[in-house]
């Protein structure tokens, strides 16, 4: 099937013949520098109707030097299903290896300390995955703020439209359930990791991605339901959300190059690159012959008329600030974009380690 495809209901898994026949689960967390939300994200997870002697959760630190860790003990202290494990190599995919070496559940689930979970996320998602036979499946992840500023508001509304994130479904909603190439964080099987490898541990950022698409390419059924959700906080200034998708858009570069394959990313995650391209190539010939500067020029008009017109036509129906709109589909854009070309550019300095995990 792809992206879009109907997820079509299969038999229950392995001789578990109803559903009220749980199975024990470990919930991974890496975390570094959480302090803001990891008390949060912690009562959310403790807050979940699924039975606590079936739970493991193990929060995987890459070395904070916040409160994170101290926060986090607390917690071990009192709840024994609770551990916490060092990360010393600080980034995610070592952080989820790590974790699913020591994981016992049966089912694993990757989580984010950025985010908040409803109390029936682990019960719905784990009901659904025996009822689908997926291999990982997801939710939809809403996008919200900690503080309801105008500018935050407007970050959190161009994270959730279609002319902010494309057509990521996990973003923008579904109403029926799906398959799909990739989910926010997911519950996995927890034999995907010997089947289809572990997080690709060169990748900084897009792990999660290409791990959902290697599963993908290599036969594995990754289901995206409307039943329950995921509430993800974006970061709440322009220069934070620069920053952020700079390296978004940066690592969408290196992670085919790492990979080599094209296809470990999704047509997407490339177009702010080509409207970036569009701008500076005809700038660039126009050097040559003039009449190329006009092409540039058109580029610019066309986007800026129709940003211009999504962020009226939103800030009229849901009463936010137009401006705050308008700039921020700007610096989505251009950072993701001039993110990319920064990786094009930095290609011919890196070497390509070999993977032990992919």
């Amino acid at each position: 099937m792809n992206k879009g495809d109907r997820c079509m209901v299969g038999s229950p898994l392995n001789g578990l013949n109803n559903y009220n026949m749980q199975p024990t689960i470990t919930i991974i967390c890496p975390v570094l520098n959480e302090e803001k939300y990891i008390s949060e994200c912690m009562e959310s997870i403790l807050a979940f109707d699924y039975p606590k002697e079936l739970m493991e959760i193990i929060f995987v630190d890459g070395m904070s030097n916040d409160r994170t860790r101290d926060l986090i003990q607390t917690y071990v202290q009192r709840y024994p299903f609770i551990r916490l494990l060092d990360n010393k190599d600080k980034y995610v995919p070592f952080a989820m290896n790590k974790g699913i070496a020591e994981a016992k559940g049966d089912y694993i689930f990757r989580m984010d300390a950025h985010a908040f979970y409803p109390s029936d996320y682990v019960r719905v998602l784990i009901q659904k995955a025996f009822e689908l036979e997926a291999d990982n499946i997801g939710c939809m992840c809403k996008t919200d703020v900690f503080h309801k500023t105008d500018k935050a508001l407007a970050i959190k509304e161009v994270l959730s439209h279609p002319l902010g994130v494309g057509n990521s479904l996990f973003r923008i909603g579904i109403s029926e359930i799906i398959e799909s190439d990739t989910v926010p964080f997911g519950c996995f099987r927890k034999d995907v990791f010997e089947r289809f490898g572990l997080y690709d541990t060169r990748l900084i950022r897009n792990q999660d991605i290409e791990l959902n698409k290697r599963i993908k390419s290599k036969g594995g059924k990754i289901c995206l339901i409307p039943d329950t959700h995921c509430v993800y906080y974006a970061r709440e200034t322009w220069k934070a959300l620069f920053a952020n998708n700079f390296q978004n858009g940066k690592w969408n570069i290196l992670t085919v190059f790492y990979t080599s394959n094209l296809f470990s990313l999704s047509i997407r995650h490339f177009i702010p690159l080509c409207f970036v391209l569009s701008l500076l190539l005809p700038l660039i010939l126009s050097f040559i012959h003039i009449s190329f500067a006009y092409l540039s020029l058109i580029s610019a008009i066309a986007y800026l008329s129709l940003i211009t017109y999504t962020s009226l036509n939103i800030a009229q129906i849901k009463r936010l600030h137009f401006l705050s709109l308008w700039k921020s589909f700007i610096v989505i854009h251009l950072s993701y974009g001039l993110g990319s070309l920064s990786g094009l550019f930095i290609i011919p300095f890196k070497k390509k380690h070999t993977s032990y995990n992919a």
